[in-house]
């Protein structure tokens, strides 16, 4: 028989390193499970917006850990929005006092993984690396998880934090629902020339008149660029994040030389999907981060929200590790699912929002788009609502968790 730990987590991304941290946090042990090795690197930058609400979450459950991010960051104060070349938008905000944290701050995913790895063992998370879980099923009071390699363990809770094909979810018989996205986007990092900095600026253009009037999106982050270009219905996302096809673009919305220094490049076509439940019917096994729910990047809401679930579910299990009745326990467990699923409905329509503007896809829609660019410069509200709707809306409300949405 598998030793039967309190709790263990399955994958050593950022969410679930996140859920490790906030499990030791309450005082209790925690093992995570990882498909790879504890020297693995991941490609690209992929999620690189921290937003304040996530830091302080992460200083909650580590003191002092998400100021360590802010200064391996970088936090820019300016943004701008053009329609067509023509600036509608621009805010610099003051810089926030030493004493509080920034709105945000950008770094590389893999930077952030390491930083939380680092605070993980710290912790004194036990880790299990090079295994990739195949299964898990609950029996009785406990999971069992099943290795590729055959090693089986077990624990009273487990949070699946490994991706979107999650093992664990399938093994609860739970599914992703929602739809794809029809438009591709093409992502590009780009190192930042140390010797001619860039103006540190998120700078987003309305149908850019260099790229056949497609949107393109650029955010500094640190060391790099992130730009993304929007691809339409009828092009070939292949060939614009092809070698010779990121040149040619890219040396057309920045300067020629930012061509030279690509680092990353990936085209995807987003999935705006949800788990139909959080946690399965034995309330032992629970979902975070992209085993629960997919986004589609705009406002950042997919890792920012995958700190979140990660946690609200630490803090629920050890409340049922505590209840003194089946009931009770199952209650906290259920508390979570419903909460950041909730959550996760909001999130999908905020970010849906965001896309069905960035598309456009009506005559209307995009006479207003046109119409607004032409009276924002004299009517700020309308300049904020154009700077605004590429990223669906801000963060508002917040959980019975004191989780923002």
């Amino acid at each position: 028989m598998a030793e039967v730990r309190d709790i263990l987590v399955v994958g050593a991304g950022p969410v679930g390193l996140t859920a490790a941290l906030a499990v030791r946090a309450t005082g209790r042990p925690v093992t995570v499970v990882e498909t790879g090795g504890a020297d693995r690197v991941r490609p690209g930058s992929r999620a690189i917006f921290l937003h304040r609400v996530t830091l302080d979450v992460l200083n909650r459950i580590r003191p002092g850990l998400g100021w360590e991010l802010v200064h391996r960051g970088l936090t820019w104060r300016t943004k701008r929005t053009l329609y067509r070349g023509r600036e509608v938008f621009r805010r610099t905000y003051a810089p926030a006092p030493a004493d509080v944290l920034p709105a945000a701050t950008s770094l590389p995913q893999v930077v952030t993984e390491a930083i939380l790895l680092e605070a993980s063992h710290q912790a004194g998370v036990e880790f299990v690396w090079n295994q990739e879980v195949a299964s898990a099923s609950a029996r009785g009071d406990a999971v069992h998880v099943t290795t590729v390699h055959g090693a089986t363990l077990a624990a009273r809770y487990v949070i699946g934090a490994d991706g979107s094909r999650s093992a664990v979810r399938e093994s609860a018989g739970l599914r992703l629902e929602g739809p794809r996205t029809s438009s591709a986007f093409v992502i590009v990092d780009t190192a930042e020339d140390a010797a001619n900095p860039l103006p540190l600026e998120r700078v987003f253009h309305y149908e850019h008149p260099s790229v056949g009037f497609r949107n393109v999106l650029f955010v500094p982050f640190a060391g790099h660029w992130r730009v993304d270009l929007q691809c339409r219905p009828g092009d070939d996302p292949d060939g614009y994040g092809s070698d010779t096809g990121v040149r040619d673009w890219l040396a057309r919305v920045m300067p020629a030389r930012y061509a030279e220094r690509v680092t990353w490049v990936s085209t995807y076509i987003f999935r705006q999907a949800i788990a139909n439940r959080f946690a399965d019917a034995s309330m032992r096994m629970l979902l975070a981060g992209e085993a629960a729910h997919l986004f589609a990047p705009f406002g950042a809401r997919g890792l920012n929200s995958g700190v979140a679930d990660a946690f609200v579910a630490a803090q629920a299990i050890d409340r049922a590790l505590s209840a003194t009745t089946p009931e009770a326990a199952a209650e906290a467990i259920g508390d979570f699912a419903e909460a950041r699923r909730a959550a996760a409905l909001r999130n999908r329509a905020a970010s849906s929002d965001a896309l069905r503007h960035l598309e456009a896809a009506s005559p209307l829609r995009r006479a207003i788009r046109r119409t607004a660019a032409l009276v924002a410069p004299g009517v700020p509200a309308v300049g904020r609502w154009m700077d605004r709707a590429p990223y669906g809306p801000p963060l508002g409300g917040v959980d019975r968790h004191g989780m923002y949405y």
